[in-house]
């Protein structure tokens, strides 16, 4: 008996293994797609590349739904689309990518170093007000406070807070912010998507100045 038990928990753990390798390898998949299409395109192709992330992250989802990684990505993936659409159309986008946000949390609210936080708190300052939708200042700046706390060596999470504080007319804040974004650590397979965070900061340094 005690066997048959060593041998079933033995099989659970083989199981459980191949399938956070399997999250993993999908999470990889979509965020190197991601930066691709957010860094490389443009025009029509940028969109239909974003439409293709969706049904991947939506497929991703399917297979994983109870992944906080995946449904974060997810969320990304449809941010990331609303502002390469504007306006009234990426409003569906926005919400679905909230809802796909706030789930995740709910799994695992540190997951992906807080990037829920930071890509939530982005869509709060960003989004139309009420009664379009939802923004809010205050809950968008408690939202990417709460990144830099799980993140607090991070690209993503200070240069989003940064362009939050921008955006409140805090310039000198936003470039201490910005600073500190440039100063993170290459991430392992980001390469591209480092280099693309670090020209938009550089960018925005420079406007300040």
């Amino acid at each position: 008996m005690k066997n048959i038990v060593k041998i079933l928990c033995y099989v659970l753990l083989l199981s459980s293994t191949a399938v956070l390798a399997d999250v993993q390898q999908d999470v990889a998949l979509l965020a190197k797609a991601w930066a691709k299409a957010n860094y490389q395109l443009n025009g029509t192709q940028q969109e239909e590349a974003f439409e293709t992330l969706i049904e991947q992250s939506s497929e991703a989802v399917k297979l994983h739904p109870v992944s906080a990684d995946v449904l974060i990505w997810r969320g990304i993936i449809k941010s990331s689309f609303a502002g390469v659409k504007g306006g009234l159309s990426a409003l569906s986008l926005i919400k679905e990518a909230k809802k796909d946000l706030e789930k995740s949390i709910l799994l695992d609210d540190k997951a992906l170093s807080g990037s829920a936080y930071t890509t939530l708190g982005t869509l709060y300052f960003k989004a139309p007000g009420w009664p379009i939708s939802f923004a809010d200042d205050e809950q968008a700046k408690s939202y990417l406070q709460k990144g830099i706390l799980l993140d607090p060596n991070g690209i993503d999470s200070h240069y989003f807070y940064a362009l939050f504080l921008l955006d409140q007319g805090e310039k000198k804040q936003a470039q201490a912010s910005f600073i500190k974004a440039l100063d993170a650590k290459a991430r392992p397979g980001r390469a591209l998507a480092d280099s693309g965070r670090r020209h938009e900061i550089n960018e925005a340094l420079h406007e300040i100045n």
